[in-house]
């Protein structure tokens, strides 16, 4: 099946999530954030500690179903006797609802810009590679 990749996701947030069923994460890296941006509520994405650089065939993640998604915006505005400085963030938070393990078959768009796509398979807790 066909997922849209979140890379780098520490092994211990994809533990909690595992362990707790239901979880909200703040996506700020701008690559996950792209990806985020293609999901709507719903959706399977699978999430891997994995860099973007290293994924390849193999790699196994968490599938999990998209429950909600919000964007926002947040404005920071510095200023001194001689300038103004505002600046800009994007962040995405999604709730996300555990559903199961899964090992890439392949990597299909891996593209900077564009969400991350794979083919990854289900994998059964009693395989063992």
């Amino acid at each position: 099946m066909e997922y849209i990749v979140l890379t780098g996701i520490a092994d211990s947030l994809i533990e909690v999530l595992k362990k707790h069923y239901l979880r909200t994460l703040e996506i700020r890296n701008p690559q996950n954030f792209i990806g985020v941006l293609g999901l709507n509520a719903g959706d399977s994405v699978l999430l891997t500690s994995t860099s973007l650089q290293d994924l390849a065939e193999g790699t196994s993640g968490l599938v999990a179903k998209v429950v909600q998604k919000q964007v926002s915006v947040h404005s920071i505005v510095s200023s001194s006797d001689f300038y103004i400085e505002e600046r800009e963030a994007m962040s995405a938070r999604i709730q996300l609802e555990c559903k199961c393990i899964a090992r890439v078959r392949s990597v299909i768009s891996n593209e900077l810009g564009k969400p991350v796509r794979v083919d990854a398979r289900e994998i059964s807790c009693y395989e063992a590679r």
